[in-house]
Order: structure tokens, then sequence, then C-alpha cells
């Protein structure tokens, strides 16, 4: 039904409509009346009347129900509105679309949550983790580098196991011409004194027994000839006075037993004087040392210490140490950049005298030192000390001229500060050079050149 076919009887009537929703559309259409004509004249007795009569409404009743001024209560005794047309109040369509959508949504994230939370491997394990490794490079390397000079030297460098009379120790040495080895006479001074035995480990894993040649430890140099070299090949041995600081240097050796170790550093200083050997001074040396800051670590003793081109150009003796007692010697602490090496040139004379002889002669020139002067210098005794005069007559100062009291400023042009000084740079010289020497005698500076002697070498001793 639409509104074109509802009921006569409802139609225009307000009653029938909710509070507020009377539409003026549907009210009833009334003859428009002449203006001014309130009620119409009644008909005329028996005629028609002449026009149409719409009688006065009729008053409200007393107490009518309201429905508006003027409003009679619905018909049929109602005592009560007709309900409103119920609005709808549940949501759009549209409304119901995005809340489903959102619905999808979530349960999609909570399934693929949980599907991962089931999947995954525990403790952070992933069976399919690969860490990619790149192709192999090629390990040649320039014969002037690091690398280069070490596989080159490497092969000559053998590790020492000394077993002696209640001592055991490690060090380190070198294979020189004519199948010996080089190292430290503080290496192997165990064995020497006891009787012990050496065993030679090669860079190929091969291992010998060796005997003592011989040792100097006014030096800490010692000579040893292995039973077996296995084809290992000898050192090449550089000059030490082609150093100069800043050079840079490669240590090799066995530290703490570890054969093979390699180290770098420059030459930190020339001419050091330094004390090694023994503990507790015995079988001391005082050397004139090269000193680098390449590690050496105990065990490195012995070991060669090489230039750029892989030649020898000294042997790794000693360390400094922190709190260890003695301030050099390097016994039982690490390194701190300070190490000590005997300048090859020295090593080389030592060497030849020990093969030859089974001795090394001390160099010397016959003075005693005045251990009382705290002067520029170092001042020759002016009267004798326990017996011993202060020039040694014939020797090579007294030769030289040089006299009691004297004070020697340079030797060979290095300046001298005091008496280990002069004792180490005396000794690194080679018995029969001739050394130019400043001194001052009475104030006034002089110059004389001096034959370097040698102490009287003890008789060669079968090993």
């Amino acid at each position: 039904m639409t509104d074109d076919t509802r009921d006569d009887d409802a139609y225009g009537r307000p009653e029938f409509y909710p509070a507020g929703e009377w539409d003026e559309e549907y009210a009833p259409r009334q003859p428009q009346q002449q203006q001014g004509a309130a009620h119409p004249p009644p008909p005329l007795p028996g005629g028609e009347p002449t026009q149409t009569y719409f009688p006065p409404p009729p008053p409200p009743p007393p107490a009518a129900y309201g429905m508006g001024q003027g409003w009679a209560p619905p018909p049929g005794g109602a005592t009560e509105f007709l309900p409103r047309r119920e609005r709808r109040t549940g949501p759009r369509t549209g409304t119901l679309a995005a809340l489903g959508l959102v619905v999808a949504l979530v349960a999609g994230g909570a399934a693929s949550c949980g599907t991962y939370l089931l999947t995954r491997p525990s403790a952070g394990l992933d069976p399919a983790y690969a860490i990619p490794t790149p192709a192999v490079a090629p390990t040649g390397r320039a014969p002037e580098s690091v690398a280069g000079v070490a596989a080159k030297v490497l092969p000559s460098v053998v590790s020492l196991e000394v077993q002696g009379s209640g001592q055991a120790g490690t060090g380190s040495g070198f294979l020189i011409r004519g199948g010996y080895i080089v190292t430290n006479n503080h290496v192997v001074a165990a064995a020497a004194r006891s009787g012990g035995a050496i065993r030679i480990r090669f860079a190929n894993r091969e291992s010998t027994t060796a005997q003592i040649v011989g040792r100097d430890p006014n030096s800490d140099i010692a000579v040893v000839k292995p039973d077996e070299t296995f084809g290992a090949p000898e050192a090449t041995l550089g000059n030490s006075d082609s150093m100069v600081v800043g050079d840079p240097v490669i240590a090799i050796g066995s530290p703490l037993g570890l054969s093979g170790t390699v180290t770098t550093g420059i030459v930190s200083s020339l001419n050091r004087p330094v004390e090694a050997g023994g503990e507790s001074g015995r079988d001391s040396a005082l050397i004139n040392a090269i000193q680098t800051d390449a590690a050496i670590n105990p065990g490195n003793s012995g070991g060669p210490l090489v230039n750029g081109k892989g030649e020898v150009i000294g042997v790794n003796s000693a360390i400094a140490t922190i709190g260890a007692g003695q301030p050099l010697g390097g016994q039982q602490s690490g390194s701190i950049g300070l190490g000590f090496a005997i300048p090859v040139n020295q090593v080389r004379r030592i060497a030849e005298e020990l093969i030859s002889t089974g001795s090394a002669r001390t160099s010397r020139i016959g003075i005693t030192i005045d251990q009382n002067y705290q002067g520029q210098g170092v001042r020759i005794a002016d009267a004798p000390d326990r017996g011993v005069p202060p020039i040694t007559p014939q020797g090579p100062a007294d030769k030289a001229g040089l006299r009691a009291g004297d004070v020697i400023l340079e030797v060979d042009g290095q300046p001298i500060s005091d008496s280990r000084e002069l004792i180490v740079t005396i000794r690194s010289k080679t018995p029969g050079d001739r050394v130019p020497f400043k001194y001052t005698r009475a104030g006034a500076e002089r110059t004389v050149d001096v034959v370097i002697g040698a102490a009287p070498a003890p008789s060669a001793q079968p090993s």
C-alpha cells in the first residue's frame, strides 16, 4: 500500500500521526471562502441554498485530551497516542563491512604470528644460516715484506731444550756456516755446568741432540753443534755497523717455547750498555747492545734479529723489566718494548774464535777505572786498587801514552759518560783495532790512538 491508497478516513487527520509528524501536505483541502464572509446566510424557506454551507466546527469538549489547542480526543475513546514510527538504530551496511575487514585483518595477523611461533627455531638457531667464505687469495708475498723476510729466515731458526742438574730451560738459536748453531751463553749454561743434555728442534719439526763447542760468559755468546741439520739452510749474517736508529727489524725465536714466533719493530737505539746473562749476575756480561721495540720474551734469547733483507744483525739477549729487582736482564717478565741484541759484528768474531779455539778473547786496553769519580767522562785511577796498578805496564793504554788520572771523554767518536759505556765500547772492538781516544789531562783535551788488546784467553776445553 502506498501513500496514494491510504484509507480515506485516515487521510488528512492529524490525530492518526504521532506528535510532531503532522505534515501540511496531508491536510484536507478546504474550499476558499470569500474574504469577509464569516458565515454564509441560512437557506431560504422552501428553497435551496445559493452556495455551499460549511457549519462552524464544534467547540472542544471540556477536559479534552491534549492534542493541541482546539482538538478533541481521538475517536473510539483512545486515550494515548499511536506509537512513533521506529527509527533504524542498528549499524549501517558500511559500518558492518568495515568491522568485518578489521576482524579479518586481526585474525590473519594472529594466525601468521601463531604460525611463526610454532615454526621458528628454538634458542635463536637458524638451520639455513651461513657466512659466506671468500675465495682463497694467493699466499705469496713480496721478498722485502715482513712475511717474505720471515719465510726466508724461519727455516734457519731453531729452538733449544736444555736439561741440567735440577734445571731446565728453553731458548733459540740460528744455523750458520758449517752446521753450527749460535745462541746465548745463558741458554746453555745449565747443561755446561752439570753435563746436561741439549736437544735442537728445527723448523721442519725434526729434532736432534747437540754438544757445546764453546761459550763466552763475557759476551753471552755460545756455539753448539747438532748431530744433524736435516737440510736446514744457514742464516745470512749482515753488518751491524750499517744499522741506524729507525731501521725496521724482525725478531724470530721461541718465546715461552712457542717456536717460530715472529715479531717486528725498529732499531730504537744503538750502543746501549746492557748487562745480560745468568740470574743474580752469575755469568753476567756487559754488551754494547742494539735496542729494539720488537717484542722479545723469555725463550727468544739466542734468536736472530734481522734487517729488512733478512740478514742477521744481532742476537737477542736481554729485555728490560719493571719491578723485577734487576733493571735489565729479562729473566721472567714479559716484553715492555725494550729488547736488546748483541751486534752481529761482535757475534761473528766471538763465534769464529769459539769454533777455532773453544774460547774467545775479551778486548781491553789495560786500565783501572776510578769508581768514585763523578765528573764528565771516565777517570783512570791515580793509585793502585787492591794491588792492581792504574795503568798496566806495556799494555795498550800505556803504549798509547795514557796516564793515571787522565779522563777519557770519547772512544771512536762516541761520547763516554760512565764506566759501563767505556767497557762495552772497548769489548765491541776486535783485538788489534786502532781506535782514537779523546781525553783530558790537567784541563787540556788531547787525542791518541789506542790499539785494542785482549785479556789472556783460557786454554781450550773439550766439550
